[in-house]
Parts: C-alpha cells; structure tokens; sequence
C-alpha cells in the first residue's frame, strides 16, 4: 500500500506523525513497509523530521497515546516511486476594509440583510475585546452594502454596551427573528480593561429594517455562568425555534449551557445545565470546554476541550424538542482526540456531509504556536486523527532558533468550512484558505496577510512583534456573504477578500456561510 504526502508553497502536512518539509512541490511516496511504527516514518533528514509538539516545549515525538493512526496494509509494490508536480494555488484579493477608527482590540463579526425603504442593505457588527474605559469600544455598526467602501454608520454604546469592565466578545445574527445577539462578559487587564465588570449577558437587539443601522436592545438573557464562546442552532424542521449552545470553559462541573431562544423577542429563555464533563488534560494546560459546533440537523456536536482534546457529544433529545433533553458522550475519554499542542484544542467543526472534522489549536506561546489538523469520524466512538495543516517555515520548529523576538504568534484560530475548503483565521499569518479535498493531506490554497496600520488607539497583549510586519491578528470566525469573505483582525479593523483559483465555486457560489452557526448555505452543501 503507499501513503501519500504532497506539500505545497508555505504549507505542510503531516500523516501519522510525519512532517514534510517545504519544498517547492512534493509527493512522497512511502512504499514496502513489512510493519508499521505510529511515530515517525525515516526517509530522509532533508524532507521528514519526528513530529513535535507533545507538549508547551515543542520537543519530543508525537503523542501517540490514544491515536490509532491511518489503516495500513503491508504493501505489495516492489519499487520505490517519486513524482515532482506543480500544486495550484490560489490567491485572495482585497475588496474593501475599514480600520474601525483604528481601535484596536476588535472581537466578534457578524452580518445581516434587510430593506430599507425598498432598498437592500447589509451590514456588519463587531464587537470589542476591552471596555467602554476606551474610545469607540461599543459594537461598531458597519454599512456593507458597497464592499469595496465599508462604512461606519453607528455605534452601540452605554448603557447596552461599552461599559466599564465589560467585552462584546461574541456576536450573532438570528435572520429569521432579525436580531442581533450579542455576548457580554466581564474581561480583566489582560484585555486592557480597567476593572472586572458585571456577570455575563447575552443581549438581543433588534435589527429589522432601518433599526439595522441603530440597533435597538429588546431583551437580556442572564446564563447562570459565565459562557465563553457559544453556537447559535436555528431549527430546520421548526420555524421559529433556536437554541444558543454555551461553552463555559471548565471541566468538572457543568461545562454546557443549552438555552432555548425562541422566545427572546419576549424575554422569556430556558436554560439546561449540562455536560459534567470529567477529561483529563493532554497538555499540562486545564481541561475545560472552549467551544463546539453542531450539525445542521442538531443531533451532534462537536467539542473543542481545550487540554483535554476532541469529543463527540449526541444532541439528538435538543433537536427533537425533547421537554428535559439529555446532552451525553458518543466518544468516550478514553477514545478522544488529544491536543498535538498545549495548551489545546480551540475549535472543532465538521465538514458539511462529510466524516471529517477540522480542528484547531490556539498556543500563543511559545513557538511554533498552534496549527489545525484532521481527524476522521467515521466512527464517532473512536474518531482517528489524520494529519495536520501548518503554516510554514513559521510552525515549524527549525524557524523557532531565528523567529524574531518578541514575535506575534502565529497560531490557527476560527474556521468556516465548506464542503472540500477550511477558511481559517490564523492571528499573524491572517486569513488561510485550505484544500481538505483530501483530508489526509490538507494543501494550501491561497492566505492573506493584510498590511498592519502604523498604530492603533489600544494594542492587544498578543500583537505587537518585533517588526511592524508581525502586527496582525486575524482573530474573528470569517463569514462568506455573497462570494466575498468578511473577516476581523484584532488591530487592524475589518476585511473583505475574494478567493479565486481551485475549488472557487465553493466559496463564490455561497449566499451565506460561518463557522458558528447553521444558518444559510450549511443545509445544501451537508445535503451535497
């Protein structure tokens, strides 16, 4: 049998504990094994090195504990083989930007449509890391109808947002209901807040019509503890039902909040406590919930623990409007994805009607920061880690010895996923777009890394590099609306890019696509 790694410009991948090396094109073909070793694959020192990234120091072999690798059979061919080939690449092209009054400190994005006296019109929202403390730190409201001339028109400020020792971190838009749902929570002097604020809430505000230009709050629902990151789940077979799934970033208490929505309008939500989850750590970093994903039909979520790893949980009972419904484990502890970095796991989402689930790792420090990988869930009870997906030279560790220091770290973050392309924010290399036609060999396809503003009002903790080059972060879950993508860099504001070259249909055709939600485009590209 032969197993194939191919590595394209600035990009690697890695099958079974094996790193490929940049090179400008490669395929690799690994033929006549009698047995097989799980940790690493000798070819030669100029193209394969052991796979680190077991733990926070970047040494060591890959952490083979619980990885049940690819399916190998001993191989019949009789020669070696080797084949050079050009890889198509794509590019992106910028549309329009705004640098958001050159803030700094941007956090969530979200968008909507509506009309406006007969007129369509569309808008984004983004939200802030740090507090009303700071100028402009209210929930910028962005005219998109022209891309190539995004525009502020508003701002949402105090007394709903901007509040001392409060962040708008993550923002949704409920289309069916036209409200725009926004997470407040407190934030500290990491965020360059000037004091712990208030609990958590989640705020609804009104969006419809001209109302989208200058929202107006119509209610607040307050979860019994503080979420970090949530997923908004629109029910397909019930109009007018949503459910907010809310990860709480903990272990061993409850780790879930499952909110029914549908009656925000009125101010009326029903929460359920669920998940006691019970992992432990892979990396040294706490075991906690960080974020998940659900599918389209809302029988399965996915779970980004973040020192624990990757877990499949049946959400069935939610999705069958169940009165008291039970979320549980599909994939055991034991059967779990672990991190390939600490501190961990970030997000988790699959590919829409495909067995095949992205993840990401945030590690911030040190180098070589955090990359994405593939994992295999055909099996949901013992999913199988594929391959991972790194930016190169930067998450490599050869560049660590002469990475700049201080650097930006370079670590993948939010993914949006069509059905055979990951659209992936990556802080200092910013926006990456990646083939996972074949999952067991994800390929770049284009990135792009936005000239940074010469200065900003506040400067996040994690951005400033040793050279004006390295002071980008493209943080926020990219959202595809109309063919373009929109996505928000902490420093430098908001973007709007266009991707051409292979697999462009996948993204050009979408009316609506994000990583957090199943609104828009997620049923039909799950259906095929």
């Amino acid at each position: 049998m032969s197993l194939f790694a191919r590595s394209g410009r600035r990009c690697a991948t890695e099958v079974i504990g094996v790193r490929v090396k940049r090179l400008a094109v490669l395929v690799l073909v690994v033929w006549g094994m009698a047995a097989w070793c799980p940790v690493a694959i000798a070819v030669t020192s100029e193209l394969c090195e052991l796979a680190r990234g077991a733990g926070s120091s970047a040494t060591g072999a890959w952490p083979v504990e619980g990885f049940s690798g690819l399916p190998l059979s001993r191989a019949t061919a009789a020669s070696p083989a080797a084949t050079l080939a050009a890889a198509p690449l794509g590019s992106f092209s910028l549309v329009g930007q705004n640098p958001l009054y050159s803030r700094g400190m941007n956090a969530g994005l979200a968008l909507h449509e509506t009309v406006v006296d007969g007129v369509d019109k569309r808008y984004a929202y983004v939200g802030s890391r740090t507090d009303g403390t700071h100028a402009n730190a209210g929930v910028l409201v962005v005219d998109v109808t022209t891309p190539s001339n995004p525009t502020i028109v508003g701002q949402i400020g105090p007394p709903n947002e901007a509040n001392s020792g409060e962040t708008s971190r993550e923002l949704r838009v409920w289309p069916e209901q036209n409200l725009l749902i926004v997470l407040n929570f407190a934030c500290t002097s990491t965020q360059r807040c000037s004091s712990v604020g208030p609990a958590a809430t989640v705020r609804f505000y009104d969006i419809a019509g001209a109302n989208a230009a200058a929202p107006k709050l119509v209610s607040t629902y307050r979860p019994s503890s503080t979420p970090h990151e949530f997923f908004l789940w629109d029910d397909p077979q019930r109009p007018g039902r949503a459910i907010l799934y809310l990860s709480l970033f903990r272990n061993g208490s409850t780790s879930l909040l499952v909110t029914d929505i549908s009656r925000a309008r009125s101010g009326s939500f029903t929460e359920w406590k669920r998940l006691s989850l019970s992992i432990p750590s892979s990396t040294g970093a706490s075991a906690a919930l960080h974020s998940l994903t659900v599918s389209v039909d809302g029988r399965r979520a996915y779970l980004a623990d973040y020192g624990g790893g990757f877990l499949i949980a049946d959400t069935s009972q939610v999705a069958n409007a169940v009165a008291n419904p039970a979320v549980t484990l599909v994939t055991s502890a034991t059967n779990r994805v672990r991190p390939l970095r600490s501190p961990g796991t970030h997000s988790a989402a699959k590919l829409p009607g495909r067995n095949v689930v992205l993840l990401t790792e945030e590690t911030y420090s040190p180098c070589p920061w955090g990359w994405a990988s593939t994992v295999d869930v055909g099996s949901e009870s013992a999913p199988r880690l594929l391959a991972a997906y790194q930016t190169l030279p930067y998450n490599g560790s050869a560049y660590c010895s002469t990475a700049p220091s201080p650097s930006a770290p370079k670590t993948a973050h939010n993914p949006t996923l069509t059905r055979d392309v990951a659209l992936i924010s990556w802080h200092s290399r910013g926006l990456q777009a990646v083939s996972l036609v074949d999952p067991a060999r994800p390929t770049q396809l284009a990135e792009f890394v936005p000239t940074p503003l010469p200065s900003v009002a506040t400067e996040d903790e994690l951005t400033p590099g040793s050279a004006p080059a390295e002071n980008v972060a493209m943080w926020s879950m990219p959202i595809v609306s109309h063919g373009l993508i929109y996505v928000v860099d902490v420093r430098n504001g908001l973007y709007i890019v266009q991707y051409t070259g292979p697999l462009e249909r996948e993204i050009g055709d979408r009316t609506f696509l994000e990583g957090n939600s199943n609104l828009g485009d997620a049923a039909a590209i799950a259906a095929g």
